[in-house]
């Protein structure tokens, strides 16, 4: 799993948002996200593009933790509550999955464990292997 952590670092985007990649075994992610003032939107509370992000970053490497890209084909989220400061954590965990078709539940929490967002996604798996990527880097 540490190939997969190690792939998840070229994600730009995930990096400038300071989304973090704690955990990843098959079929399950958890990444983090400190709220610094620029997650923050016009009434001070975190962004959902934000929330979104990091949801789809747990959401991405518990998808790719068996090995084949994986490439969402639908996602939805849920804004539970809002956060305004604090560290977010999301956790992925897979629901089903087929040699085609996965999908996943992503819970995004608080520092007290409240849930902010509840994420949902599906995958399209590819024959092709996040290994190949790596050697074309």
């Amino acid at each position: 799993m540490n190939r997969i952590k190690e792939f998840f670092k070229r994600d730009k985007f995930a990096e400038y948002i300071n989304a973090e990649l704690l955990e990843v075994s098959e079929g399950y992610a958890k990444a983090k996200m400190d709220i610094q003032e620029h997650h923050l939107n016009g009434v001070g509370i975190v962004q959902g593009g934000a929330t979104f992000t990091l949801a789809d970053f747990a959401f991405a490497a518990a998808a790719n933790s068996h090995g084949n890209v994986a490439i969402a084909i639908n996602a939805t989220i849920s804004f539970v509550t809002a956060a305004t400061s604090g560290t977010l954590i999301a956790e992925a965990k897979e629901t089903s999955r087929n040699p085609k078709i996965a999908t996943y539940t992503i819970e995004v929490t608080d520092d007290n464990n409240n849930t902010i967002a509840i994420f949902q996604g599906m995958v399209y798996r590819k024959k092709q292997t996040v290994e190949s990527f790596m050697e074309q880097a």
